[in-house]
């Protein structure tokens, strides 16, 4: 059984029918008992990363994300959900993350430019993937497949090891982590059409 968080900051409804789609049952849950019980654990994430951090601890989601992690269980984070396994973001100040993955979260410069256009932030749209590594939720992905981002914020981790795929836009940024059994993305594989289908199946066979 695979449990979406629910700590009021993600698009879980989505996340969900996209599991369904590829064959996996998908529980949305406010209960920290019922991650605690979950094969697997996906941590959404849509809004301000200081809001959804304090979200998340007051729904005492902390301990037993903590906890499911060190035990090896397979966990995916999207969009804010990935931001959040950081040390810390600059978004409206600086907070501290789950510090799981040490790093920092950054905002996109202004007045990046491309081909001599100026570009918007938030990056929101359909962009190219890099693999890096053979994270097993790109099993069968082929390297430059699209994928749909929506952030004004980017992850450096300290550990570029890290990595799984990046993206360009104005810069080159992460786009994807592994870790061991930590798999993340900054884009969303709901919103993905058919590549994201194929990230949210693999992540479903995950040992």
């Amino acid at each position: 059984m695979i449990a979406i968080i629910d700590y009021g900051m993600g698009n879980l409804r989505s996340v969900q029918k996209g599991f369904e789609k590829v064959g996996f049952e998908a529980v949305v849950t406010a209960d920290p008992r019922v991650v605690l019980e979950a094969e697997r654990i996906v941590l959404p994430g849509v809004g301000a990363f200081r809001d959804c951090m304090q979200n998340l601890e007051q729904a005492g989601f902390v301990e037993p994300i903590l906890k499911v992690i060190a035990d090896g269980r397979p966990f995916l984070g999207i969009c804010v959900g990935m931001q959040l396994l950081l040390t810390d973001s600059v978004e409206f100040g600086l907070y501290k993350g789950l510090n799981i993955i040490p790093g920092h979260v950054l905002r996109f410069p202004d007045g990046m430019e491309e081909c001599g256009e100026k570009l918007k932030v938030p990056h929101m749209g359909w962009n190219q993937l890099a693999i890096r590594r053979p994270a097993p939720i790109f099993k069968g992905v082929e390297d430059g497949a699209n994928v749909y981002f929506v952030h004004s914020y980017y992850e450096m981790p300290d550990d570029e090891s890290a990595v799984a795929a990046t993206s360009t836009y104005g810069l080159e940024f992460c786009a994807a982590l592994w870790k061991d059994n930590i798999v993340a993305t900054q884009f969303h594989p709901e919103k993905s059409q058919e590549v994201g289908l194929k990230i949210l199946k693999n992540f479903g066979e995950m040992s």
